[in-house]
């Protein structure tokens, strides 16, 4: 799967928690998310700029730093929901609940662990979540 048939699939599969996806269409999406967050984000720091604010009440001066960001901010919200159905999806096909989506709160470890499944090959052939992406029959016992 290439990656505009990913970005497609896994859009037209907004918020489908079922079934199984291919490491392609994961990675290809995950690649779409990510730079498509640093090119907004890019733009929205090209357009709007960050602003400082100090200030001096008492002796100690406070800074704080913001950022007007509309365009990366839209479109994250637009693409969360997608990104992690097809996170569960990646999961499944690696014979592993969705709910191990829940280890990346775990910080470093669990982000580590989960990374290492979603780059792993897929179970080959039907398993409980569903038909293989590739449509392979599982070797015989």
């Amino acid at each position: 799967m290439g990656f505009t048939q990913a970005v497609k699939t896994c859009l037209s599969k907004y918020v489908t928690f079922s079934g199984r996806a291919a490491r392609s269409e994961f990675w290809w999406f995950a690649l779409f998310v990510y730079g498509g967050g640093l090119l907004l984000g890019l733009l929205d720091l090209a357009l709007f700029g960050q602003t400082t604010t100090v200030t001096t009440e008492t002796s100690a001066a406070v800074s704080s730093q913001t950022q007007f960001a509309p365009f990366s901010s839209v479109f994250g919200l637009l693409v969360v929901l997608p990104y992690i159905s097809v996170t569960v999806r990646r999961l499944h096909d690696t014979d592993r609940s969705g709910w191990w989506y829940w280890l990346a709160l775990i910080p470093l470890i669990g982000i580590i662990v989960l990374i290492v499944w979603l780059a792993s090959k897929g179970t080959p052939g039907r398993n409980r979540f569903g038909e293989d992406p590739f449509g392979a029959v599982a070797p015989p016992n």
